[in-house]
């Protein structure tokens, strides 16, 4: 039960991280928008999240929770504010 929250955290703080940081810091990034961004940003953020998998509590599947979040933090982010 435990790991399950703690992939659920990691999904939900991986997406509002994500969010944030596109919508403050890449805004006039044209890279942001090219439709590959996503998935390069999730597979990046699960590569660096994998080797902290080897902890008891968080597993491969925590991991892979917070690339998907960061992936769709990303498509959230790079829509415009008013769209």
């Amino acid at each position: 039960m435990l790991g399950l929250l703690i992939g659920a955290l990691a999904l939900g703080g991986g997406f509002v991280g994500a969010r944030t940081f596109v919508r403050r810091r890449l805004r006039f990034v044209a890279a942001v928008r090219r439709p590959a961004a996503p998935l390069v940003a999730g597979l990046a953020a699960t590569a660096v999240v994998l080797p902290i998998a080897a902890l008891p509590i968080v597993t491969v599947g925590t991991a892979v929770a917070f690339g998907v979040g960061v992936a769709s933090g990303v498509v959230s982010g790079r829509r415009e504010p008013g769209a």
